[in-house]
């Protein structure tokens, strides 16, 4: 079981692909930002999980994803709709519970969906996803359509006992299915050292025999090398592969969670010295790509988008009530 922190022998990239990944993470940045001021505003109800600092993990995974590859993860997900190319429009609709949003309004943060991005959800009960995820898998190899599925989780999620039962199944089967741990170090709010007798989160899988690998989650570049190595052997027929993500989230678990088990001061550290932007940007930089005046048109392109996205939410209407009816039966004969 290897434990290769990033497949450092190969971060290098185009300036079309740096670019476009320094691009793909201001784009969730922004829209996350935006997310938790229409929240603070009372737009957005219910709960609301913001992923800002994790968005190397999903940029540098779709990256390496084919068309028919899979998504599916659980509630903290706006950030995976929009790198795998979702209407930021329908995603914002949906968070204030219009009629725009992807599931018409009544879905909210935690459950949308899309056949046409091969996006999943979004699921609310902690772990849920990952049975769900091997289940693409198996049908992936049912249709025998060279397919994989990524599954995401995080590290609270890694100790529910059906992500065991799933890897059994996954690994049994020899399924194309990539297991995501997004290891941000304190789960709803405790640390990673105080609630896993094992804090190595990609041997989760060694009773299985499933290979796994940590990864440095805050660099696009390590993601998108280790991501390139885990789907390839889950497309080669090699069964299933785990990565652990090192990542990191700046906001509190939900928009109601005040963050009071860690100190400003590490918030803050990781910020200045381990930013995905900031490190993506450095990246741009030394290799004379663009400089801060291209960023700086790039983030305010970014900024109309969102705001666009927001217009468009609060101007949708609410859904009708008899929407209340839709969508719960399926009639087959």
């Amino acid at each position: 079981m290897a434990a290769d922190a990033s497949g450092k022998s190969n971060l290098t990239a185009t300036k079309e692909e740096l670019l476009q990944y320094y691009r793909d993470m201001l784009m969730i940045r922004r829209f996350e930002e935006r997310a938790g001021q229409l929240y603070g505003m009372g737009h957005i109800g219910g709960f609301c999980h913001l992923y800002i600092g994790q968005e190397a993990v999903v940029v540098g995974m779709e990256a390496v994803k084919k068309d028919g590859d899979q998504t599916i993860t659980g509630y903290r997900d706006h950030g995976h709709m929009l790198a795998c190319g979702m209407d930021p429009k329908g995603v914002m609709a949906e968070l204030t519970g219009r009629e725009g949003g992807y599931s018409k309004g009544k879905g909210g943060s935690m459950h949308m969906f899309s056949k046409e991005k091969e996006f999943y959800g979004g699921h609310g009960i902690v772990g849920a996803q990952i049975p769900l995820g091997v289940g693409l898998g198996f049908a992936n190899r049912y249709r025998d359509n060279d397919s994989v599925s990524l599954t995401y989780f995080g590290d609270g999620a890694s100790n529910q006992g059906q992500v065991f039962e799933a890897m059994n199944m996954a690994q049994l089967w020899k399924l194309p299915v990539v297991f995501i741990i997004e290891n941000n170090q304190y789960a709803m709010g405790t640390s990673v050292k105080r609630s896993h007798s094992d804090t190595h989160l990609y041997r989760r899988g060694a009773a299985f025999g499933i290979p796994g690998m940590e990864v440095d989650g805050m660099d696009v570049l390590a993601v998108r090398e280790a991501g390139r190595q885990a789907v390839d052997h889950a497309r080669n027929g090699e069964g299933p592969y785990i990565l652990e993500m090192k990542t990191y989230r700046y906001r509190g678990h939900s928009m109601s969670d005040p963050a009071k088990y860690r100190t400003r001061e590490e918030v803050d550290d990781v910020r200045e010295h381990n930013d995905p932007l900031k490190r993506c940007e450095a990246r741009i930089f030394e290799n004379n790509y663009a400089d801060e005046a291209v960023l700086k048109e790039l983030d305010k392109e970014v900024k109309a988008i969102v705001k666009e996205a927001a217009d468009f939410s609060l101007e949708s209407p609410e859904p009708d009530p008899s929407e209340l009816f839709t969508d719960i039966l399926a009639e087959v004969s």
